[in-house]
């Protein structure tokens, strides 16, 4: 992207939007386009402004975050959200992921791991705090998911990507790893999910965790950021 990054902020806490704000702001890959109390302003807000990310608080006045993911991304389909909260709860994990978020962080997250995955979650990766990732598996492992031998059908190239997606690694990451560039990988990883008939990255790394192609603990590059 060859500008700042613009982020809606939806938080009915007034001094921790502030916060955010201070501490998006100073980040110059990053723009904050506004800030709004509760999720029907959320998409108010993405229907009139040109946003790349909404950070999304789970728990706000009538429509909640879950529900304003939703109906931001019916609005504004290239628009991420990435969901911050308080909680970890299994069922705001994935109800999250369900409803269509690129990436879940709890509040207690270092500002520079927030600005990192607001930028990550803008080029089309995935962030979601590990913390979170275990509430998420948990969940999935009584979820029924397609059979791995969808990967046969992959190339073996895709299949290298696909390994590497699986541990959450990013797009930079698989490049660097396989010699390839951004557009090569972005193409693979099209390719990896028209495959195996997933909709994004973080289903990748579910479908790997259910078919026990990957276990906990596994990562790429990052310990601290094993899903993105």
């Amino acid at each position: 992207m060859n500008r700042p990054i613009s982020v809606l902020l939806a938080d009915d806490q007034v001094l921790l939007r502030e916060a955010l704000g201070t501490v998006l702001g100073a980040d110059p890959r990053i723009e904050i386009a506004g800030g709004v109390d509760d999720g029907a302003a959320a998409v108010s807000f993405v229907l009139s402004h040109r946003v790349d990310v909404v950070l999304m608080d789970v728990r706000m006045p009538g429509m909640d975050g879950i529900a304003a993911t939703v109906e931001v991304l019916r609005a504004s389909p290239q628009t991420r959200v990435l969901i911050l909260t308080t909680f970890d709860l299994d069922e705001y994990v994935f109800g999250g992921i369900q409803a269509g978020a690129s990436g879940f962080l709890t509040k207690d997250a270092r500002p520079q791991d927030l600005c990192d995955a607001v930028c990550r979650v803008a080029e089309g990766d995935a962030a979601i705090a590990p913390r979170a990732a275990a509430s998420l598996l948990r969940h999935v492992r009584r979820q029924a998911l397609p059979s791995d031998g969808l990967l046969n059908a992959l190339t073996p190239r895709e299949r290298e990507v696909f390994a590497l997606l699986a541990r959450g690694a990013s797009n930079a990451e698989i490049g660097s790893k396989l010699y390839l560039t951004d557009n090569t990988v972005k193409t693979h990883v099209k390719a990896v999910l028209a495959g195996l008939g997933l909709s994004d990255r973080i289903q990748v790394v579910i479908w790997a965790y259910e078919n026990g192609l990957v276990q906990p603990g596994d990562s790429s590059a990052s310990e601290a950021h094993p899903f993105g």
